[in-house]
């Protein structure tokens, strides 16, 4: 691995608007190439919007859903990504040879090349299929990128088995904090009024996002994902209203060992850079973790439990018995 600037955003969408979303990457990528940026993650489902998606019928998402990589939303940003010399990521809802619609993040390479990942544990929409493989990738800059999507990050398999598939800087995009969680002591949903009167109190909003509503429950998990793998992470996410929710936005960016290069403290749209010293991670506790597992003791991984259930079911419990 190279060392290697990368840029993590946090964007509000606008739900279905295609064109203002893009307005927003564009204008992100501007100033990502300024900075000499290499790689730019944006958020998931950032050119369509996210949450309205779990709303709209069938005929509603296949008019909204899109090829990848032939359809215009991936030529658009392979496009962008030979104007800026970067490889840029960005999330939409895909429609596949077969009919099937994904939660999709594609990677445009300022190569011409694009890799994309289909969210494996997918619940925004009973028409939404869930993707059954895991995106590990060589970029022309030196280096080799993962993507996982959201709650795909939540799943300590899908992160090692991205770490074993070589991959070390793994991009992670979301759309989350401010949910309406179904564990007690985990996510709940921002005050609306709070986030209403953010133009007179910000620092009521900040106080939601950095609490355990945003942040806080952040970094009870997602540093051991970088740590635990020895991967660098970029996490993007959303900012501001989406849908009935808030999201909250926390962009950053953590090394190897879990540390924080950088992070957003914006309550808008924003934009976080970092370098990664790649002299970091052959030495680091997760590569040496990895290289001392013990493969054949770990066949029950393997074997279903019982336990196992939908992420749709998991995710939206809650809400059907309200």
């Amino acid at each position: 691995m190279k060392n290697v600037r990368v840029a993590a955003v946090q964007m509000e969408h606008r739900n279905g608007d295609k064109e203002f979303n893009f307005a927003k990457i564009e204008g992100f990528c501007e100033q990502a190439k300024k900075a000499g940026v290499q790689i730019v993650a944006f958020p998931e489902c950032c050119i369509t919007g996210y949450w309205f998606l779990r709303n709209l019928s069938r005929d509603q998402l296949l008019a909204l859903a899109e090829p990848v990589p032939g359809g215009p939303s991936t030529r658009h940003l392979a496009e962008l990504s030979r104007k800026t010399g970067m490889t840029i990521g960005a999330g939409l809802v895909e429609l596949a040879d077969d009919g099937k619609m994904y939660n999709t993040y594609v990677a445009a390479m300022p190569d011409g090349k694009t890799s994309r990942h289909r969210k494996i544990n997918a619940f925004e929409n009973d028409h939404i299929s869930s993707g059954s493989e895991y995106t590990v990738f060589d970029t022309p800059h030196g280096c080799r990128v993962g993507m996982l999507i959201c709650y795909d990050n939540n799943i300590l398999e899908n992160v090692r088995i991205t770490a074993l598939k070589g991959a070390e800087i793994l991009l992670a995009p979301h759309q989350t904090g401010g949910c309406d969680s179904s564990s007690p002591l985990a996510m709940k949903p921002v005050n609306k009024a709070v986030w209403a009167n953010r133009a007179a109190n910000p620092r009521a909003v900040l106080d939601e996002f950095r609490g355990d509503k945003g942040r806080g429950w952040l970094m009870r998990w997602l540093p051991s994902r970088a740590h635990d793998n020895g991967l660098f992470l970029v996490f993007a996410n959303g900012v501001g209203e989406d849908d009935d929710e808030v999201r909250t936005g926390n962009a950053m960016i953590l090394d190897c060992y879990g540390r924080i290069v950088c992070e957003s403290i914006s309550i808008a749209d924003d934009m976080v850079v970092g370098d990664l010293d790649a002299s970091l991670i052959d030495r680091c506790t997760g590569r040496r973790w990895l290289r001392t597992r013990r493969p054949d003791l770990y066949g029950p991984l393997t074997v279903p439990t019982g336990i196992e259930q939908d992420t749709r079911k998991v995710r939206f419990e809650h809400l059907r018995k309200k």
